[in-house]
């Protein structure tokens, strides 16, 4: 579904990928880590169309779009969020999402209310549709900004960072939103710090770093790579998070670990 051919971006000497490939199938669950300022946000620029790489080229459902925008690919079906949600504010929820399939998803009149409605319960916030935005609550704008990006009608979802900031609680139900709408045939590239939510769901995991991916493969063996724990699982929250990846009795998922922030620097 998605394939980047020797990409290359830099922003002077901050290299954010450097002849890097990388492929993603229809339907997959892929999870990205790293340290904090390695480019993993712009990383996702580079796939939606925010960023144009230096060189290489990117190919999305068998078609090259390394020259379409960010528009032109949302319509083709790459649909993101961001780190930190900025809805419009003095729009109501449903207002929020029915611009996402219009503008974003190219959708119109019966067509597009029906996205949008179909967004707010897939994410769990139809009972607030009517609210105005500035009325949310932080796990409600990250649902709300996976809702904009659902109503698009995405086959492929690019999740920034979701995870950031909620509660234990907040982050299992935000993994059940996800896992649904990965049932329902759309892949994932999921960017995270909350490593034990990451690892809950996806069934791939890649460490970005110094604009190559150091480890890529089954989730606790990338976890377990000399490499990754050096550059990336230097503090004891994350190596404690690693370290409970051991099933727990009765195959529960493990919690999330607090004290992880939102945002990275490209």
């Amino acid at each position: 579904m998605l394939q980047l051919d020797h990409v290359t971006k830099r922003f002077g000497r901050v290299v954010i990928a450097e002849d890097l490939s990388f492929s993603v199938g229809a339907g997959d669950t892929v999870g990205i880590v790293g340290p904090n300022g390695v480019g993993k946000t712009s990383l996702f620029g580079l796939i939606s169309g925010d960023l144009a790489p230096n060189s290489g080229q990117v190919s999305f459902a068998g078609k090259a779009v390394t020259k379409l925008d960010s528009a032109a690919r949302c319509r083709l079906g790459i649909g993101r969020t961001y780190q930190v949600p900025r809805p419009f504010i003095d729009m109501t929820v449903f207002e929020n999402v029915l611009v996402a399939a219009q503008q974003g998803g190219g959708l119109r009149r019966k067509a597009s209310y029906a996205a949008a409605a179909e967004a707010l319960e897939r994410t769990g916030i139809a009972g607030e549709a009517n609210l105005p935005a500035s009325r949310l609550g932080l796990l409600q704008r990250k649902r709300l900004e996976i809702a904009r990006a659902v109503a698009t009608r995405p086959t492929l979802l690019l999740l920034d960072e979701v995870a950031g900031g909620l509660t234990d609680p907040e982050v299992a139900q935000l993994i059940e939103i996800i896992r649904a709408i990965n049932a329902e045939g759309t892949a994932v590239i999921w960017i995270e710090h909350v490593v034990r939510a990451l690892t809950a769901l996806v069934d791939r995991l890649t460490c970005l770093y110094g604009g190559a991916f150091i480890g890529d493969g089954e989730p606790a063996a990338v976890l377990a790579n000399p490499k990754v724990r050096e550059v990336y699982l230097g503090s004891d929250i994350e190596t404690a998070a690693v370290e409970s990846l051991q099933p727990s009795p009765g195959g529960a998922t493990p919690s999330t670990p607090r004290g992880e922030t939102d945002g990275e620097s490209s």
